[in-house]
């Protein structure tokens, strides 16, 4: 089974150009949490080298690569001479995607925090509406004493008004508690702290799917279902597709749920 491999970043190095390729360089830095008895890693340089027509599709230049966030999935190689490969590890690139920056995601997530307070401000106004109605309702008996059954009909509305209110008390703080992670989330770890297996990494998560996760976090702010860990050691058991998302939007928590919760 071919080695697979996964870079997200910028490029470290100008872009360089072939007959029928580009390359540049890019870094990656170690897990900061290494099993005990182990040394933590450093830094990695790569060169990576793609295919001028899938390059051209992305509408990078000599100037923006340096700047833009890039998705990298390929194989790594050690066979191209070193003139060609600065880098520590070759990589050879099957896909190339452009990353959203951070500001697109901060404009697109005052609007979402806007639609649910306009939904928790509407009942507070129905209620403005009606406190003047129910006013009323209970000032004309006492104005206008008539018949003994229009002061049953007057002693049965106020109950009825009283509980109308109550209900929309308590919808209101059910708008407020919605929930902010997928379904099934049992609890919120750090980033960090999750060990992904040496199987998950030597795995290549479809891009096309891939990509529509990353649209789908860009568009909610959360991850569409919650990773599968161990609760005690943190090992990932599931979910490795929607790992490579949060680490490529720079997710500091995620939703995980246990394996092996009683």
């Amino acid at each position: 089974m071919p080695h697979k491999i996964t870079l997200t970043g910028s490029a470290t190095g100008p872009l360089r150009e072939y007959d029928r390729y580009v390359a540049f360089d890019m870094r990656e830095k170690g897990s900061p949490s290494a099993p005990k008895g182990l040394k933590k890693s450093t830094f990695i340089s790569y060169t990576v080298f793609v295919a001028k027509k899938a390059f051209n599709k992305t509408g990078l230049t000599k100037k923006s690569i340096m700047h833009e966030k890039i998705l990298i999935q390929g194989e790594p190689t050690l066979d191209i001479p070193i003139d060609e490969c600065p880098g520590e590890v070759g990589v050879i690139c099957f896909q190339i995607t452009v990353l959203p920056n951070k500001n697109d995601k901060e404009k697109n997530q005052p609007e979402e925090k806007k639609e649910p307070k306009k939904e928790d401000s509407a009942p507070s106004q129905e209620q403005k509406n009606t406190e003047p109605t129910k006013q009323g309702e209970e000032q004309a008996p006492v104005s206008q004493p008539v018949a003994k059954e229009q002061k049953k009909e007057t002693e049965i509305v106020p109950p009825e008004a009283k509980e109308a209110p109550i209900q929309e008390k308590k919808a209101a703080p059910q708008k407020k508690q919605l929930p902010t992670q997928p379904k099934g989330t049992q609890d919120v770890v750090n980033f960090e702290e999750i060990i992904v297996p040496e199987a998950f990494l030597k795995t290549r998560p479809n891009p096309e799917k891939t990509q529509k996760v990353i649209d789908f976090v860009k568009r909610t702010g959360r991850l569409d279902e919650p990773l599968t860990i161990e609760k005690d050691s943190k090992v990932l058991k599931d979910g490795y597709r929607r790992y490579i998302v949060a680490k490529t939007v720079k997710m500091d928590k995620v939703p995980v749920v246990y394996e092996y919760q009683k």
